[in-house]
């Protein structure tokens, strides 16, 4: 199954040439040309690794780095015309995994990205879960379902935290707005139904596993 790789910008030529490239080399390739369309392209369409420009209309780079980050691991490439040593350092602490300069060489480009991706092979053939903060919505493998708030909030709060397991008073002071008519009933009904509805998205993997005496935690595909 081919690399897909997400190229994200909006100068037309520069995009056009690492495409070109990427397309010979075997990897599949799609490009937008605003940050503000990134994390709700990728919830739809998962990728292996996004080449990013830092300015960008709609959201610059920086925010789409962040954005990205607070659910994902996904390989990030920044690309900045800027050589500032602040900003490269930005990128780097915000998770990007590199940062290209430029002007660049369009094939070391891609030879930078198939060494990265042989070496810690990344994959989306099993990817996490990707989480779509606007609409409530949680995607995986190409799959997207609908959560309720309250599944989307609980979901949200446990993969935070992947492993942890959380007791059910501390689910419903973290995502219930009036913890005072929500009981242990409630946080178990809705677990249920989001563990239902997580089964449709890959039947094989439990996301969501009670731990005895205590609550529940979140385990990601890779544990």
């Amino acid at each position: 199954m081919k690399k897909h790789i997400l190229i994200v910008e909006d100068e037309i030529e520069v995009a056009n040439s690492v495409a070109n490239f990427l397309n010979k080399s075997g990897y599949s390739v799609s490009h937008l040309e605003r940050g503000d369309l990134v994390v709700d392209f990728i919830a739809k369409c998962p990728v292996d690794l996004v080449l990013l420009d830092v300015m960008l209309p709609g959201m610059d780079g920086m925010q789409v780095c962040q954005q990205l980050r607070a659910s994902s691991d996904i390989p990030i490439f920044m690309l900045t015309a800027c050589t500032e040593d602040a900003q490269r350092l930005q990128g780097l602490e915000l998770g990007a995994d590199d940062y290209i300069c430029k002007p660049f060489s369009a094939p070391e480009l891609v030879l930078r990205i198939k060494n990265f991706l042989n070496r810690f092979g990344q994959s989306q053939s099993s990817p996490e879960l990707a989480l779509n903060l606007n609409e409530y919505k949680v995607s995986y493998d190409g799959e997207t379902i609908e959560l309720t708030r309250s599944e989307f909030e609980l979901i949200t709060m446990l993969q935070k935290s992947p492993n942890q397991a959380f007791s059910r008073e501390q689910i419903i002071d973290g995502i219930y707005r009036d913890y005072r008519i929500v009981g242990d009933r409630t946080v178990d009904t809705h677990i249920k139904n989001l563990r239902k509805k997580l089964k449709t998205l890959s039947p094989e993997h439990e996301f969501i596993q009670a731990v005895y005496g205590v609550g529940y935690r979140y385990v990601a595909i890779s544990e």
